[in-house]
């Protein structure tokens, strides 16, 4: 199969857990779809109703670390409507360093996008600035019962595959305030981690003489937005 592959890359990401609000914040260990779409919003500056969209994501990281972040805490009051209170807090925060993301499209359209970003790409919050190192067309061969599936997530449902389970969201609407789209149980897979057999369909591509085998995650949310 032919697909486009863009490789991205950041010297830094961190893509934290939906649910962890305070205290100490871990980053996931591959950044979820929700994360890939924002940066094809990023690039289009506008924001897009995906439909039929076939997408895969490879991801890769050199070394992880814990900093200490300030944050800002502004008070509600009993309408939820930000008051003149503020107070500052210091968090240690988990975050990835020398990052890169192979993101893998059959949509020529969405490819071009990337030639010329009309927003800065992040990978992750606001200080994770990233880049488009190199868009080339790549020829994928189709591995079923695939066992080298790592530095994705995955769906658990029909799958199963071992790593770390956590929901997450598949997009977010364009309204105030955001409200989630399609979140869904995911292994989330390391690149770290070693080969497993699996049922799952892939197409397999060589990394720096490393094989990895792509599983496309098949999103419409033409009834959804």
């Amino acid at each position: 199969m032919e697909a486009y592959r863009i490789l991205i890359s950041s010297w830094t990401s961190s893509f934290r857990y939906p649910n962890i609000i305070s205290g100490y914040q871990p980053t996931l260990h591959v950044p979820p779809i929700s994360t890939v779409l924002g940066i094809l919003n990023a690039c289009a500056g506008k924001y897009i109703r995906h439909k039929h969209l076939s997408l895969g994501y490879y991801f890769e990281y050199g070394a992880e670390a814990v900093d200490l972040e300030t944050i800002y805490q502004i008070k509600l009051n009993e309408r939820n409507v930000p008051v003149n209170q503020v107070k500052s807090n210091v968090i240690p925060r988990e975050f990835l360093f020398d990052n890169r993301l192979f993101l893998y499209l059959k949509d020529k359209e969405l490819t071009d996008l990337f030639l010329s970003p009309y927003y800065p790409i992040l990978l992750g919050r606001s200080s994770d600035l990233a880049s488009v190192d190199r868009i080339e067309i790549v020829e994928l061969s189709e591995k079923t019962n695939a066992d080298k599936i790592k530095g994705q997530i995955i769906p658990i449902s029909g799958n199963f595959l071992p790593g770390m389970v956590q929901a997450l969201p598949k997009y977010f609407t364009d309204t105030f305030p955001r409200s989630n789209i399609g979140t869904e149980a995911y292994s989330v897979i390391s690149y770290r981690s070693k080969d497993i057999p699996t049922g799952i369909t892939a197409y397999r591509d060589i990394i720096d003489g490393n094989e990895v085998d792509i599983y496309f995650h098949q999103l419409d949310f033409e009834d959804d937005i």
